[in-house]
């Protein structure tokens, strides 16, 4: 397969691809946001102390008390106005706000029959800060309960925020639940310039790249914060992890005491991040794992933490640990995580997770990055054990065939439902012909307790609605919900802003999606650039 370019980015000529779409290439050389005028990415690359009850420890004058008792009854997942029925967040990172390109925004689908969509950005009076040119406000998001309300809160990363004169220091946005919606009554804003949060804010440091954010079953509430161009020392892009609970800001990186590894030069720590109520997971795609450079890792962290406010390091598997392959130059593992609760048989969660770990950049037989997803358990004491050792296209019985430059693995997404549990994998690279060149398309793949194995396909035109189209990359965005799979299809069509399907996770091979959600369809906003390249 020939990958073509992106406009104004040629992907066969980049040493790796790990497109978000608005993504451009993770390469083995320090590249800046500025470099490559594509879809805004890299790699291509408080002060007040704020009133999060559990999770900070002094109020502040904006905190959202009056919230609490309205939202107690609120239990569903991802429930931002307490009504009990989940809500559903999509980012438009490359949104045009009051003129600036890239200033990003996201849109809330309320999933009560009340409240309907509603679109927040940096020039909204519920947010902090001012819309900024390229800040693409949206790039991560997270959701947890942080202030113990019942109303989940929703943190949006804008990583290539201009901090301080700091070019792409990037910012963390918390926008509070409440009956009336997100941020009726606070937000907060993080950046590394202001007291209490670790480090400081440099240029290209991407502080909230990725977020993770959850309540666990017990103590604090915790948020994670990705800074993957974060040099450590003398050390270039290093990477770190700046995490806040209980009012403390802790800083991990790979020579912090415990953690595996040491830190090296484009290691990207805190490139991608996954949390359950047990453990937090922390990919790195630019890890060395001897001499293989860019062969990548995880690091799978528990609750509990120690004097400095650093969670517990539980361990480091790369694909040699627990063997699940061979690390080689390029594998990129690590580039995607997906983590979720792991049930015992009785349907209980009992500590432990399910992680999913996708490498875009792995070689299938002779066939360069083909990409593949692992898939594994881990206790709650850390102990890991391999569920699939390598999920991708040519394994036996399966839809599609591993072809070069296909990228699986891309982005992943996880579920349990009952005993078994449902991985999809991106597989942005995807094409049918010619004239379909990297549309995209995403596998299925169900996982049954009891052992077994199968799978399901669909892509633009074989399930997922409308006409394929070229340089779509479906399979760069996706989302998981207790019932639905997200899809998002932000690009490709020309005249189109963008648009999520949610399909059964049991879907059939080319089967239906069961809703779509588009800019100026169903009470939601219209407009927007890229509408559907992140999901929540």
């Amino acid at each position: 397969m020939t990958v073509r370019a992106c406009p104004t980015l040629d992907l066969e000529r980049a040493a790796a691809l790990t497109l978000t779409a608005h993504q451009v290439p993770l390469t083995e050389g320090r590249v800046g946001m500025r470099d490559i005028p594509q879809r805004g990415k890299v790699w291509c690359a408080v002060a007040t102390v704020f009133a999060l009850a559990g999770l900070l420890t002094a109020a502040a004058p904006d905190s959202p008390a009056s919230a609490v008792a309205a939202c107690e009854a609120g239990d569903a997942d991802a429930d931002f106005n307490g009504d009990g029925v989940r809500d559903m967040v999509v980012a438009d990172p490359e949104a045009t706000i009051g003129g600036k390109p890239r200033a990003g925004a996201v849109t809330v689908v309320y999933g009560g029959t009340e409240m309907g969509a509603e679109r927040l950005d940096q020039d909204s009076d519920r947010v902090r800060g001012s819309a900024q040119e390229g800040a693409e406000f949206g790039f991560s998001l997270a959701q947890a309960d942080l202030n113990g309300d019942g109303c989940s809160d929703l943190v949006v990363g804008a990583p290539y925020t201009d901090v301080a004169g700091a070019q792409d220091a990037g910012a963390v946005h918390v926008l509070y639940g409440d009956p009336t919606g997100l941020a009726v009554g606070a937000a907060t804003s993080y950046d590394q310039s202001q007291d209490g949060v670790e480090g400081g804010a440099e240029s290209g440091d991407l502080f909230g790249y990725a977020v993770a954010a959850q309540r666990p079953t017990s103590g604090a509430p915790y948020l994670a914060v990705g800074i993957p161009g974060e040099d450590v020392g003398s050390v270039p892009d290093a990477g770190a992890v700046d995490y806040l609970s209980g009012g403390t800001w802790g800083w991990v990186d790979q020579d912090a005491p415990g953690v595996a590894g040491a830190v090296e030069a484009n290691d990207r720590f805190g490139y991608s991040l996954a949390g359950t109520p047990s453990h937090l997971v922390v990919g790195a795609p630019g890890e060395a794992i001897g001499a293989e450079t860019f062969a990548g890792a995880f690091w799978i962290f528990g609750g509990s933490l120690d004097a400095a406010g650093r969670p517990k390091p539980l361990g480091a598997p790369n694909q040699e640990s627990p063997a699940v392959g061979v690390a080689e130059r390029g594998d990129r593992y690590g580039t995607s995580i997906a983590a979720v609760p792991m049930p015992d048989a009785s349907g209980t969660h009992k500590g432990g997770s399910y992680v999913a770990v996708g490498a875009p950049g792995e070689a299938i037989g002779d066939t360069a990055e083909a990409g593949s997803v692992s898939v594994y358990k881990v206790t709650a004491a850390g102990a890991v054990t391999t569920v699939v050792p390598g999920l991708h296209q040519d394994v036996t019985g399966t839809a599609e065939t591993a072809e070069r430059a296909d990228h699986f693995g891309q982005q992943v997404a996880a579920v349990v439902q009952g005993t078994t549990l449902r991985v999809a994998a991106g597989v942005p690279g995807e094409e049918s012909g010619p004239e379909h060149t990297d549309k995209g398309g995403v596998q299925i793949f169900a996982l049954p307790a009891d052992g077994g194995l199968s799978d399901s396909w669909i892509d633009p035109g074989y399930g997922i609605p409308g006409e394929p189209a070229p340089r779509m990359y479906v399979g760069v965005s996706l989302g998981a919900t207790p019932d639905a799979l997200l899809v998002g299809a932000p690009y490709g069509r020309p005249g189109a802003s963008g648009a999520v399907y949610a399909f059964d996770w049991a879907v059939a091979d080319g089967g239906a999606a069961k809703h779509t959600y588009a800019p100026g369809a169903a009470g939601i906003p219209a407009g927007g650039t890229a509408f559907g390249a992140v999901l929540r």
